[in-house]
């Protein structure tokens, strides 16, 4: 019996080593003390686990359009903050703040708040 229960204890201790090991770090991909705010159409919503991301079609600092990606919450810890798959469509005109990527040719933020001015929806709730 105590073999199993040792067992069963190093396979946890394991998984949760392995899990702690592969979730990246976001400050090795965004500032997270430099913000930008984008205005644009959305493009695609991708909503999944571990991180969903939303597309935006928005102008850069010198106006060219670019699609930028955005780094959400996992599709679970959205939903426990109210947004479901249906919550975001192709063409919604949306505001987003988010921590800016270190490589700026990515056009990439880890997103912080999100607006559709349309309707007045917003989220700004915390992602891992």
């Amino acid at each position: 019996m105590n073999r199993k229960v040792l067992g069963l204890l190093m396979a946890v201790v394991f998984l949760a080593g392995v899990r702690a090991y592969a979730h990246h770090s976001f400050a090795a991909t965004y500032f997270e003390d430099k913000r930008l705010t984008i205005e644009g159409e959305l493009v695609q919503f991708l909503y999944r686990n571990p991180h969903s991301f939303v597309h935006v079609m928005a102008p850069d600092d010198s106006g060219q359009m670019q699609r930028w990606s955005i780094e959400w919450g996992g599709g679970g810890q959205l939903a426990r903050q109210g947004v479901g798959r249906e919550t975001l469509k192709v063409g919604d005109h949306v505001v987003i703040v988010g921590d800016l990527g270190r490589n700026p040719a990515d056009h990439r933020l880890r997103m912080r708040t999100i607006v559709r001015p349309s309707d007045g929806w917003k989220w700004g709730g915390e992602i891992d």
